[in-house]
């Protein structure tokens, strides 16, 4: 599978857009937007999108990063909502095994739970069974002894037992990625750090859009039969540029993460709990940190930076520590953060806990389609809906007939296996690595992130007789060039943050790699001196926003390491600001 997505050609995509009218333009490039656009090019359309940001930097990369079934979808009794997520993350697991992990969830249940120990059973009976779960992930029941066995750091006071199911983990802004590759492959045209300024009406009807360029500040004129709103969050401010903000609207909810280190919180696998008020959490493992979340709050802030409050850091704090009472987590635990929004349909008279997850179709008196609502899980359906919906308009219009959704049985960007399975897959280029002298931890990470695609890496790579951390500058080189040329990332941040997720997941690699990421990248895309400044501007940002103020304004950017005296003193200064708050709180 050819998925060159190069930035050096970023500029001829959008000037390729503009040249021919298209059949189906895409504003976002979040996970819903990559797949329609995977969907609309696979079926034979010509297609192009545009995100004005990186792809993912919105929602698809700040989720739970779970491919999973949605117990609270069968509590409000969306059945079909449940047997369609069961088997989306069944198919993804076979379409993207590098990126779609199934994993042992732990749900204690409690006397005060919200289910008691019968009713939790039967509905993971019924969870199962409409998920299609195959035999080895079907749940098992426990009870109290069992429960403190699999996981002894629960907290055991009213502890009845538990239900062990199965959920999927996924690396969210890599699977975004990953199915962009997969829709440029089949012939879309695909840009980032491309924005729409406005809209091209003929007759009352829309027919193209003005997108700037960003990099450059150009603007072209792109021209399509169909253009389909999937902004995500961003989707109603795009109504309300095209003048067409009535009937429903979305409302944000906002979902904050917190990652400590495993040894702060070492479970043995991840935990979905109750908390107070009838929500629920999740704590997982991944890569030796924990992660924790998330809070769900009305958001009505800027929608770009969803900040993450004292409250949320000590709501979810103080949740983890009833559950886990010997965990005895404080605010200096945490070690990166994030914030996302969550676009729901909204609905009168209900709480955001209680809003349906499924998506709906908008169209504007001007023909303009918005998607909203979904969520990651049922991305591909989402998308197979809303290009079904535009087939059907072709048909009625022009008498064109396009083929149905294919996508169902099409492999994703990384999960070309040669007819082997994951595990051998691994294995056999976990061989390969060892003869250039790349230690196994490190070739599994590489898989893991890239899989297929992995030996385009190695490539790069030299002889096993380069001395260790030569070894290790090669591959950092190698994986910034790859995501260049294979992933359009033209940004620092795009790659510490999204393309690697070492910023929230490997702080210490993320601090270590920043000046050879400014290096490496100033050389390939040919950044200036003023260029530069303004990259480690942007990443200084990001690391305030991942890592808290007092974690990042004493980093050295330029040597990727921080002032040992600076970062003591924000931290007091902090320290002193955080216990008069804390002290205050209820």
């Amino acid at each position: 599978m050819d998925t060159s997505l190069s930035a050096r050609m970023r500029t001829q995509y959008i000037q390729g857009m503009s040249a021919n009218k298209l059949d189906v333009l895409v504003i976002g490039g979040g996970i819903t937007g990559a797949g329609i656009a995977w969907d609309a090019s696979s079926r034979g359309m010509s297609v192009g999108l545009v995100e004005m940001n990186d792809f993912a930097s919105g929602t698809s990369s700040r989720s739970t990063k779970l491919i999973h079934g949605g117990l609270r979808y069968l509590k409000q009794g969306e059945l079909s909502l449940v047997r369609e997520v069961g088997y989306e993350r069944a198919l993804l697991h076979r379409s993207a095994p590098h990126l779609v992990e199934p994993i042992p969830m732990l749900l204690p249940i409690y006397q005060k739970s919200t289910y008691g120990y019968y009713a939790s059973a039967l509905g993971l009976f019924l969870y199962d069974w409409l998920g299609g779960v195959k035999q080895c992930e079907r749940r098992k029941m426990f009870r109290r002894e069992g429960t403190l066995k699999l996981e002894p750091l629960l907290r055991k006071e009213g502890l009845i037992g538990s239900g062990y199911y199965y959920e999927y983990r996924t690396d969210d802004a890599r699977l975004t990625v990953e199915v962009m590759k997969s829709a440029q492959a089949k012939g879309a045209l695909i840009a980032n750090y491309a924005k729409v300024r406005g809209f091209i009406y003929r007759g009352g009807k829309v027919v193209g859009a003005q997108v700037e360029e960003r990099l450059s500040g150009e603007t072209y004129p792109i021209f399509a039969k169909k253009i389909i709103n999937a902004a995500g969050p961003w989707a109603d401010l795009v109504r309300l540029k095209e003048k067409s903000l009535d009937g429903k609207q979305l409302l944000l909810t906002k979902g904050v993460h917190l990652v400590v280190d495993h040894t702060k919180l070492p479970i043995r696998q991840a935990v979905y709990f109750n908390v107070p008020g009838g929500r629920m959490l999740f704590v997982i493992p991944r890569e030796g940190k924990t992660y924790i979340g998330a809070t769900e709050t009305v958001h009505e802030g800027a929608i770009e930076t969803p900040n993450i409050t004292d409250e949320d850091r000590q709501y979810l704090i103080g949740a983890v520590n009833h559950v886990f009472p010997e965990s005895r987590l404080v605010l200096d635990d945490i070690e990166s953060a994030w914030s996302g929004l969550r676009p729901l349909v909204r609905e009168e008279g209900k709480s955001p806990s209680e809003l349906s997850r499924k998506d709906e179709i908008l169209i504007s008196d001007s023909g303009l389609i918005t998607i909203a609502g979904g969520k990651l899980t049922s991305f591909r359906k989402m998308a197979e809906k809303a290009v079904d919906f535009i087939a059907r308009q072709f048909q009625d219009t022009e008498g064109i007939i396009y083929p149905p959704c294919t996508t169902d049985r099409l492999l994703i960007s990384g999960g070309e296996l040669n007819s082997l399975t994951y595990e051998q897959y691994q294995e056999a280029l976990i061989k390969q690595g060892k003869s250039l002298g790349i230690r196994r931890e490190v070739m599994w990470s590489l898989i893991n992130r890239y899989g297929s695609n992995t030996p385009l890496l190695l490539e790069r790579v030299g002889s096993s007789s380069v001395r260790a951390e030569a070894l290790e500058e090669q591959l950092l080189r190698a994986e910034i060039e790859y995501s260049i040329e294979f992933e359009m990332t033209v940004a620092a941040v795009d790659f510490l943050l999204r393309r690697t997720g070492w910023v929230w997941f490997d702080r210490q690699k993320a601090e270590r790699s920043i000046a050879s990421v400014l290096a490496v990248m100033s050389e390939c895309l040919d950044w200036d001196e003023e260029e530069v400044e303004r990259q480690r501007e942007l990443l200084q940002e990001e690391l305030q926003s991942a890592w808290g103020m007092q974690k990042a304004d004493g980093m050295d950017l330029s040597s990727g390491r921080a002032d040992p005296e600076e970062v003591a003193a924000t931290v007091s200064e902090d320290e002193a600001i955080n216990s008069t708050t804390l002290s205050s709180m209820k």
